[in-house]
């Protein structure tokens, strides 16, 4: 008799990276993914959009990225990497599968899906993503707003903004490179909202990546890496003046509480020439004007609401007392209190979410083979 399959919910980076660490124990696995395809959150994301992580430090267990892809690897060059990391490793993934809702069984775990289906299994492994469910931008008046709203996950390039004004609310990672995109590609105006000042950091110092930096640090104690972040801060322009200011707590502080670093691919050098204007938080909107929490107003074309995802896995699992107050799993990998189910790919590490997806894949194949 055969091994039962491990079923795997997402075929992103994280779902991928469990199946094929999964093969490599010999152990079978089914990938099941709504989507047409593998990575489908990384074919949604805008144009321009590199790894900030290192090609050498992204690869997934057993099949490194290609040289010719360079350092920092595209959008496009990332999909066409687990594409053919999901034809080499072997791996089984039925795509157009949509699971609704995961059931403990008399014997491990019944996965539902869209269509009707039922997979009884001993293993679930959950990875349905990071960047599962947009946000929504939610401040009085929205709804009202007479111009354009989009979420960040829905813009692709500055084109259909040449000559308009537009404010983009989040100075995460993706609200500050979609502010220098829309700069760089002829947006009349472009105001970045800010609600609390981020610290950011070069991508690289003279060639050493900040994802090293985030690696070696990441087991020191909180107090020593917020003074180390102080003096490498000193690599990045006081913008202050130009109304971003310097934050105030520790940067390590931030990360634990669940704030990264900005890599700056543009942001910088766009506030100080002044092509990027850093605002206030929004506190209403009205009709054509956007109200800011300092009593300032702007009237935009456009508003990109960078305001982030959630995870996602209320419908899914959240029956099973498997997540916290915030939506995410109480245990990353696997949990007592529901032996047997597993996930994923909901931190945002400074170490590198492709390099942690490999760690937890080889990390959750080990300890599916030992209940074995």
């Amino acid at each position: 008799m055969g091994i039962e399959q491990v079923v795997v919910v997402g075929a992103g980076p994280g779902g991928l990276a469990v199946a094929a660490a999964l093969g490599h124990r010999g152990i079978p696995s089914v990938v099941l993914e709504r989507s047409d395809g593998v990575g489908a959150s990384w074919r949604g994301h805008y144009d321009r959009l590199h790894l900030h992580t290192t090609r050498r430090l992204s690869g997934l267990p057993g099949m490194a990225i290609p040289r010719r892809f360079g350092r920092w690897v595209s959008r496009d060059d990332v999909v066409r990497y687990l594409e053919a990391y999901a034809r080499r490793q072997g791996l089984e993934v039925r795509t157009g599968v949509e699971v609704t809702r995961i059931e403990r069984a008399a014997d491990g775990w019944a996965v539902r899906t869209a269509a009707g289906e039922e997979l009884t299994t001993r293993t679930v492994v959950v990875a349905t993503g990071y960047n599962h469910t947009p946000a929504p931008f939610d401040v009085p008046g929205v709804e009202r707003f007479t111009g354009e709203i989009l979420h960040a996950s829905r813009y692709r390039n500055p084109e259909p903004f040449r000559g308009r004004r537009v404010l983009v609310v989040g100075i995460g990672n993706t609200g500050a490179e979609v502010a220098a995109d829309l700069a760089d590609g002829g947006a009349a105006q472009v105001w970045i909202a800010v609600r609390t000042p981020p610290h950011i950091v070069r991508r690289s110092i003279l060639g050493w990546p900040a994802q090293a930096t985030g690696i070696l640090v990441r087991h020191l104690p909180v107090p020593v890496v917020d003074r180390m972040a102080q003096v490498l801060a000193l690599s990045v322009p006081n913008l202050t003046s130009q109304g971003l200011p310097r934050p105030t707590s520790g940067m390590y502080t931030r990360v634990l509480a669940g704030s990264v670093p900005v890599q700056d691919v543009g942001l910088l050098d766009a506030v100080r020439t002044g092509r990027v204007q850093p605002v206030g938080a929004v506190a209403a909107v009205e009709g054509a004007e956007v109200v800011l929490v300092d009593g300032a107003r702007l009237t935009p074309d456009v508003i990109v609401a960078a305001t982030g995802y959630r995870r996602g896995l209320e419908p899914l699992v959240g029956h099973l007392g498997v997540l916290d107050q915030h939506g995410r799993p109480v245990a990353l990998g696997g949990s007592p209190a529901a032996p047997g189910l597993y996930f994923t790919g909901y931190t945002n590490p400074i170490s590198g979410m492709l390099r942690e997806r490999r760690i937890d894949a080889v990390r959750i194949a080990r300890a599916v083979a030992a209940g074995r």
